[in-house]
């Protein structure tokens, strides 16, 4: 992809910056003991709970759960993308940000393209108030209640008729036209080998990014000309997978976007802003991506989809429910609200006005566990077995894309309410014998081989080991309930040279989701195995695994020695390996209960002679 910040930049960038001074500009931290502490600036508190750690390169608050490293930090605190944060930081290293084109060739400086997209908006505005056919576009956005204010403010214009009014404004140049084209704004006829404005006769809508900058356009028709709305292509500069309009106007006009709301199109952005409801946002003609929702999440903790109550407006929200299901952590919340036939948000905010249309969506919207079942509920026959065994098994897939955490267990909880079934393929727990005169705990998804997992061995005084010493065993519960993967995938954070331990050739064999990204991250590990944990971070940061690491290092339970840690990821991968190899068939059961034993003796001599 062009415009992509090169990974060595990053990983440099990181280690070059320290997260105490970056946190430390912005607010007070005070040395307590090998970490640092303040009050949280994410949420309100006497008591300081925000800690950061100088030698993980890593913050975490035990109040609100804020957590991430130093980019993570300025990104959360100052409401920035990615691509902005990294700026700041390179900033403040004195380093200059390289970018690689698609060949590979890296290049500096600011892409053309973003002046050429301003201008082009300047060119369009001036063109709604002076252009002699402008009375048409001027007309139309009264008619639909769009006051000058508002134009100003989402810096609306006008693309008159005619094929090259652009192309004579901007493109004096052949590199300005080259640039032109590149970004969208003129296109080549093929057969006269000549240019031509994308858009014309139409009301325009710039898309702006998170800095504001304009990186593309939304043309609405005035008349009955198909299609009705024309957006720009995909370009260096313009991903509409990746981009949501309003959303930059949303962040202005609220210091604190408490919830988005979700809507279909660029009037209904508008209309909205217009009747005072400032956080709306609009997906650019495709559907909610998971691009999107990491976005949003970045900037509040709920999100209402909103759309027509239509067969189309219903399509697009399962779209959105399908791609939010891997995005629901603990904490958020998701809501979709269905407007009466015939209307859209445009309408009926202007019918019903601000308070109305809120207290609709407050009374109305549905959480995103009802939709599911509704909506599934609508195939089957939930009052008979045969029914309920359908939605389970229709219902299934989607649940296991959720990721692990309470919701997703509430949610199973749910579904056996609903149809007298769970969704989950093992939602047994397994139970470990604590020493005589210790309570024992429940600790989920622990096989008995691993012992460590469910057990932290603590001295009660400080009198010197002796043969006839007692362990005092204290039975914790972990924070989180690890799966192997995540198993494996922690020890690699707290060392991650651990990844030339092991080959990779089984694990491929699995070809799920998140085996594959543990596979990618086990190879970049042994390319570079000297890369440290906050290294990790900024490669992964913005990536479902990266918000997978950030989650595991919240609880850090790892406190063997490095010899008992390398054995420990070795059995796990060895677990790993026979169940993919039990799955596909590969290994009997009585092969499989050999490697078992063999495991659980050798963690049994480890653990002796540690």
């Amino acid at each position: 992809m062009a415009g992509l910040i090169p990974q060595h930049f990053i990983d440099d960038l990181l280690a070059r910056t320290d997260i105490v001074d970056v946190i430390t500009e912005r607010i007070p931290l005070k040395k307590a003991g090998r970490n640092h502490q303040a009050c949280c600036p994410f949420h309100k508190e006497k008591t300081p709970s925000f800690t950061v750690s100088q030698e993980k390169q890593f913050y975490y608050c035990f109040g609100c759960g804020a957590s991430g490293n130093a980019l993570g930090f300025i990104m959360n605190l100052e409401n920035l993308d990615f691509p902005v944060a990294v700026e700041q930081l390179a900033r403040l290293a004195g380093l200059e940000i390289p970018q690689e084109h698609s060949n590979g060739q890296a290049r500096t400086g600011p892409n053309p393209a973003y002046e050429l997209l301003a201008k082009a908006a300047e060119y369009y505005q001036e063109q709604l108030k002076t252009h002699s056919t402008s009375k048409q576009a001027i007309g139309y956005l009264r008619n639909r209640g769009v006051n000058n204010k508002t134009v100003q403010q989402f810096q609306i214009g006008f693309a008159p008729l005619g094929w090259d009014n652009l192309m004579k404004a901007l493109g004096s140049t052949p590199e300005r036209e080259k640039t032109l084209t590149e970004s969208g704004m003129l296109v080549e006829h093929e057969e006269k080998k000549s240019l031509y404005d994308r858009f014309r006769h139409r009301i325009m809508f710039p898309i702006r990014d998170s800095r504001g900058r304009v990186i593309g356009f939304g043309g609405r028709v005035l008349g009955d000309e198909k299609p009705k709305y024309l957006n720009s292509p995909e370009s260096s500069v313009f991903h509409k997978g990746q981009e949501l309009y309003g959303l930059y106007e949303a962040r202005q006009a609220n210091r604190d976007l408490k919830q988005v709301i979700v809507v279909e199109g660029y009037m209904d952005v508008v209309a909205l802003a217009q009747q005072g409801i400032t956080n709306s946002v609009a997906t650019l003609g495709t559907a909610t991506t998971c691009e999107h929702l990491q976005k949003l999440f970045k900037l509040t903790s709920q999100v209402v989809f909103c759309f027509d109550g239509d067969q189309a407006g219903r399509k697009a929200a399962w779209r959105a429910l399908e791609n939010t299901l891997p995005e629901m952590r603990d904490g958020r919340q998701v809501r979709f609200m269905f407007l009466p036939q015939g209307e859209d948000p445009d309408s009926m905010v202007r019918k019903e006005g601000k308070d109305a249309l809120l207290s609709r969506i407050r009374h109305e919207a549905l959480t995103l566990d009802d939709y599911f079942f509704k909506q599934l509920a609508n195939e089957v026959d939930i009052t008979t077995l045969d029914g309920c065994a359908r939605l389970a098994k229709m219902a299934t897939p989607y649940f296991e894309q959720l990721p692990e955490g309470h919701y997703k267990t509430l949610l199973d909880k749910k579904a056996e309410k609903t149809i007298g079934l769970r969704l989950s393929s093992n939602h047994t727990s397994l139970h470990y014998a604590a020493p005589q005169n210790h309570a024992t705990t429940q600790v989920s998804d622990y096989p008995p081989s691993y012992p460590w997992q469910a057990e932290k061995k603590v001295f009660h005084n400080r009198k010197p080991f002796n043969k006839g010493a007692f362990w005092q065993s204290e039975v914790i519960t972990p924070k989180i309930s690890l799966r192997l993967l995540d198993r494996a995938l922690r020890h690699l954070l707290n060392t991650p040279a651990l990844a030339t331990q092991i080959k990779t050739d089984t694990l491929h064999k699995d070809n799920s989701v998140d085996m594959q990204q543990f596979v990618s991250l086990v190879k970049s590990l042994q390319n570079s195995p000297q890369q440290t944990t906050y290294q990790l971070l900024g490669s992964w940061y913005g990536t479902q695994l990266g918000a997978r690491m950030i989650e595991l290092l919240k609880n850090d339970i790892l406190d063997s020695s490095p010899a008992l840690q390398k054995q420990e990821f070795c059995l796990t991968i060895e677990r790993l390996e026979a169940d993919i190899l039990k799955r596909i068939g590969d290994l009997a059961m009585s092969d499989l209960e050999k490697l078992r034993t063999a495991a659980k003796k050798s963690s049994a001599k480890t653990r002796k002679n540690t």
